[in-house]
């Protein structure tokens, strides 16, 4: 099981009353919601190695030359000489050492990778594995890598943590009406604000889904569009005017499965009780520190 760690902790954020106190005064409800979640995720779907996947840098460089308004909305401050500091707020900020200390004491491995987001992280965790792969992440543009042959799903949080949807080849195919592997073109088309992706002007999710179920992928899309082939006279201009945009975005939205990853021990195991009441009366994590490893023990 590969965690997109901070898409659940930003979640477990806005989700989580802000009710509970650290001893130093600081909120704990991400750090708490964190490992609540992990305590359902394990218990639900019983994974047998789990892996927090972390953003080392959350807007890779190489990604930005590519296209300047990626992430740039989410940009707090530009750094000439490392990953630029991202818009938080500082409850959560405060939270984050937290976070990576229950991780450490649950015996949890964090895995990041320079100049590298999560996503890429595990893209190439999830591509190079040799078990079944579960994807926890409230991010669409990895149900790129949902891979019936290679027992790889993704568990998509978007709806909430009681509303857990399992994606495989049929869920993607019955939701958008395309397959997988022809996700990162879709969301190249349709674009994403989210992440500052502008994409093709006039092309939503339903005129994507179309051109792709047409011609294929992006490359048979542009070449019926320079044959003016298979699409209207107003979609090809569309297509044709996006041309720059187009043979640049898809390395930006595709998930990088090459990285050379050493997880260490990723098996889950089980933590003394007397760790885990230190670590819970430590910042106040109160039952979730409990839940937690009581969810991993089990399967250790």
């Amino acid at each position: 099981m590969l965690l997109d760690t901070a898409s659940l902790y930003f979640r477990a954020f806005y989700g989580v009353p802000d009710t509970a106190k650290a001893p130093d005064g600081r909120s704990v409800n991400a750090a708490r919601g964190l490992l609540d979640m992990i305590a359902k995720l394990v218990t639900v779907y019983e994974p047998t190695h789990l892996v927090a996947c972390w953003d080392d840098d959350w807007r890779p460089q190489w990604r930005v030359d590519l296209i300047p308004s990626y992430k740039t909305h989410r940009v707090a401050e530009v750094v000439e000489s490392g990953p630029d500091v991202e818009v938080v707020p500082d409850p959560l900020e405060a939270q984050i050492p937290v976070i990576r200390e229950e991780l450490a004491v649950l015996g949890v491995a964090v895995v990041g990778a320079a100049e590298h987001e999560a996503d890429d992280v595990i893209g190439s965790l999830a591509s190079q594995a040799d078990m079944p792969v579960d994807v926890v992440t409230g991010d669409r543009d990895l149900f790129q890598l949902v891979d019936d042959a290679r027992d790889v799903r993704v568990i998509y949080t978007g709806r909430g943590m009681s509303k857990l949807e399992v994606l495989t080849d049929a869920a993607v195919v019955a939701k958008y009406g395309i397959l997988p592997s022809q996700y990162a073109d879709f969301a190249v088309l349709r674009g994403d604000p989210s992440d500052g992706l502008p994409g093709v002007a006039g092309v939503g999710e339903k005129t994507a889904a179309t051109l792709l179920a047409t011609h294929g992928d992006l490359s048979g899309i542009l070449a019926a569009a320079q044959a003016g082939e298979g699409m209207s006279a107003g979609l090809r201009a569309k297509i044709l005017a996006a041309g720059d945009y187009l043979a640049v975005a898809p390395t930006v939205v595709e998930v990088v499965r090459t990285l050379e990853l050493s997880p260490g021990d990723t098996r889950l195991r089980a933590t003394p009780d007397a760790e885990i009441a230190a670590l819970a009366e430590r910042w106040s994590l109160g039952s979730s520190a409990t839940r937690a490893a009581t969810a991993l023990a089990a399967r250790a």
